[in-house]
């Protein structure tokens, strides 16, 4: 199991237009840093606390993606630091991000989450909610919303999936007609990121195919 070959592989493996972002949560720094010598640059964390602490510590040109559910409350703490959060889901939050961003005087970059997946346990807008957000983010001066994300459905059934990405794709499509500054398609992960790729992702969150098992 050598985390700087799955990395270097995998950074090799993927088109050049599609981000890597190594997901990190659970994972010590000392195997942060075997990703990081074999070139990756972006890391996710789904902790906020977790995220910051890692941030003191490893070294100042990597780029930190808060790729979990974000409670409101807990945004001051990546505020002064992170570089793009995955799953923006409440105009609440949209409006906290806001808040914390102007109080540290930078822009924070955003992503929509949009529930496409059958079970309900995952979080999302559905597409009128995130035009929504979307009108609302015009007027926030220091939100930056570059894209969408979604998970698909956790299921063995490729044809599913498939159809999650393209309905997600499509709608991307149709944002960017509109907003043109959406740049970002974030969908695929460890068990489904060739789909993902196939159906226009050019962000992928892989965990398991660098690190290795998750240390729970």
């Amino acid at each position: 199991m050598n985390i700087a070959e799955n990395t270097t592989t995998l950074l090799q493996e993927i088109p050049d237009h599609v981000q890597l972002v190594a997901v990190s949560k659970t994972k010590s720094n000392a195997e942060i840093m075997e990703a990081y010598q074999a070139g990756q640059r972006v890391f996710g964390e789904n902790k906020i606390q977790d995220m910051a602490t890692k941030y003191e510590a490893l070294p100042k040109d990597i780029c930190w993606h808060m790729i979990g559910h974000v409670q409101s409350n807990k945004v001051k703490y990546m505020a002064p630091f992170v570089d793009l959060i995955h799953g923006v889901d409440s105009l609440k939050l949209l409006k906290e991000i806001n808040k914390q961003a102007l109080k540290n005087d930078r822009s924070i970059d955003c992503l929509l989450q949009l529930h496409i997946a059958q079970e309900s346990s995952k979080f999302g807008f559905s597409e009128a909610e995130a035009e929504e957000a979307l009108t609302l983010a015009q007027s926030l001066e220091k939100v930056n919303v570059i894209g969408l994300m979604g998970m698909a459905t956790f299921t063995d059934n490729t044809r599913l999936i498939t159809q999650e990405f393209k309905g997600l794709k499509a709608f991307y499509d149709r944002l960017q007609k509109e907003y043109s500054q959406l740049n970002t398609l974030s969908m695929g992960m460890s068990g489904d990121y060739p789909l993902a790729i196939t159906e226009g992702s050019n962000m992928i969150r892989v965990g398991s195919k660098i690190f290795g098992a998750r240390n729970y």
